[in-house]
């Protein structure tokens, strides 16, 4: 017999930096519980199968997979996603975009494109707060699109629509009051790639060229072709890419061009808009 307080006394992830938190979060799931619930009935016996589930997820944490994709879900802004292996996971520091997105545009209607959806995470947030917005998600990966429109059905947004494209090439003489993306912005060497949970993401969704500013410099040369006079681009980016992302917004005819700091005080995200 095993109750919940010996399963979490006996866990251990050395190698996570979060061990107590991923502990926690795998032990809820495989009992079909909350991680409030471990802390009010610690003496609760778990039944052989939900233990043996609980060792499974330990060992797939130990190899390094993160708990995201162990528990296929993961929370963004107040949203519960479900998230897989072909997507990046959605991070804190993404919220930054939605946050900016809806001061830039705070109560109006408007058209709006998530460019690089993955999960739908920055497109269902902004759906779920403005509901007078019309948000168009897009996607090249077959699959993306489809997490992201499950994701967008489960939620009941009717205000977003999900399309399979690569950045623009769907989007013929559609024009935007804001454009958004988390698009992919690290170096093809970056020594990260091959350490903790990135390891386990998408490459497609992560590299971009040798110094990382590929898509980037692609998004901000079409985009003017895409938004209306005014409109906005909002980017995230590298925590080192902030100044040469002004500059490529300042050569592609943007203005009011700014760089916005992320919790650790890094310029994690840049926008321009084009004259009105």
């Amino acid at each position: 017999m095993t109750i919940i307080a010996s399963l979490l006394r006996g866990a251990e992830l050395p190698d996570s930096p979060t061990a107590r938190l991923d502990i926690e979060l795998l032990l809820a799931a495989a009992i079909g519980k909350t991680r409030s619930y471990l802390h009010t009935w610690p003496e609760r016996i778990v039944s052989s199968e939900a233990a043996q589930t609980f060792a499974d997820y330990l060992q797939r944490r130990r190899a390094g997979e993160p708990v995201a994709y162990i528990l296929g879900q993961q929370g963004f802004w107040n949203l519960d996603l479900e998230v897989a292996p072909h997507t990046l996971i959605p991070r804190p520091e993404t919220e930054l975009l939605v946050e900016t997105a809806m001061r830039l545009q705070p109560g109006d209607p408007a058209r709006v494109l998530d460019l690089g959806t993955g999960t739908g995470a920055i497109a269902l947030a902004l759906a779920s707060e403005r509901r007078q917005w019309q948000v168009t998600a897009v996607d090249r990966v077959e699959e993306a699109v489809a997490l992201a429109e499950r994701n967008r059905q489960r939620l009941q947004l009717d205000n977003v629509s999900v399309l399979a494209s690569h950045w623009f090439s769907a989007l013929a003489g559609q024009r935007f009051e804001l454009i958004i993306s988390n698009p992919p912005y690290i170096a093809a060497a970056d020594p990260h790639l091959v350490a903790g949970d990135v390891r386990f993401e998408p490459s497609s969704a992560l590299v971009a060229g040798q110094d990382g500013l590929d898509d980037l410099r692609l998004i901000i040369a079409e985009a003017p072709a895409h938004l209306v006079a005014g409109g906005w681009l909002l980017l995230e980016h590298g925590f080192d890419q902030a100044a040469a992302v002004r500059e490529l917004l300042a050569r592609h005819g943007f203005e009011q061009i700014e760089s916005h700091l992320d919790l650790n005080a890094h310029e994690r995200i840049t926008l321009g808009r084009l004259p009105c």
